[in-house]
């Protein structure tokens, strides 16, 4: 199993509680299986809109720092960006030509995600401090923004269909995107914050959607190794059909990389 676990601000409270440095505490983490992390709390990286926007959360320059020393011990992170709230379309480049100035300098993130504000029942919606959420037209932009600015840099632009739902999501595959995101068990985040989406969506299903698009759907591991392309939903019939049936009598080995 491949461990996905611990964003910037949850490393840095570990690093508060335990009074180890943070170079050691990450490396602590990974010697006991952290494998990757999320690249979240990132919102805006700049303190300006950061204040407005998540004053309680860590200065940009400590995501920065975070993330830095992650990628320099051999643990890749993704990256992300919350737009559609205080922020100016500025703001959107500023932070992506920073992702880029990181990945230049470390290579460690495995994917950018564009993470559209859901504003339903935030407090700040609700007292007048930020716009509704961002329009379809920013949603499209934002994302074909991302995919000439990180062009040569982070190649893997990943869709958040929790906040965007199917269509949208859809929509900015076509506008840059080249990743559908995962599965899901069930997701709270987006739906406490009013989102509609969120529960499982199986294999089949997504396979489905990225077809109507014209495009071949692929099964990735989290770090991006390609497992199996799905030319055909027969194809993946067939590969459903090879995988063993799990038991008492039968232990699938772990393989390194596969997950």
């Amino acid at each position: 199993m491949h461990v996905h676990a611990f964003s910037p601000m949850e490393i840095d409270y570990g690093v508060l509680k335990t009074a180890m440095p943070l170079r050691e505490y990450l490396q602590m983490m990974k010697d006991e299986g952290l494998g990757s992390i999320p690249g979240t709390a990132a919102e805006i990286l700049d303190d300006r809109v950061r204040q407005e926007l998540s004053p309680n959360k860590l200065p940009a320059g400590r995501w920065v720092e975070i993330i830095t020393a992650a990628h320099e011990l051999g643990i890749p992170t993704t990256s992300t960006m919350m737009y559609g709230h205080v922020e100016e379309p500025a703001d959107w480049v500023r932070h992506i030509l920073l992702l880029r100035a990181i990945q230049k300098r470390t290579g460690g993130f495995t994917e950018f995600v564009p993470l559209g504000f859901i504003h339903e029942n935030t407090r700040l919606y609700r007292h007048g401090g930020a716009r509704p959420g961002a329009k379809r037209e920013e949603h499209l932009r934002v994302h074909a923004l991302a995919r000439v600015l990180l062009h040569g840099a982070i190649k893997n632009l990943q869709v958040s269909w929790v906040k965007l739902g199917f269509e949208m999501s859809l929509a900015c595959l076509q506008a840059g995107a080249n990743d559908f995101s995962g599965t899901l068990m069930e997701e709270s985040i987006s739906k406490a914050a009013g989102a509609t989406f969120g529960e499982f969506v199986s294999p089949e299903e997504f396979r489905a959607k990225i077809r109507s698009i014209g495009r071949v759907p692929a099964e990735r591991t989290t770090t991006y190794k390609m497992r199996r392309t799905f030319e055909s939903e027969a194809d993946a019939q067939s590969a459903a059909a090879r995988l063993p049936t799990l038991g008492a009598q039968h232990h699938a080995t772990y393989t390194e990389g596969a997950y």
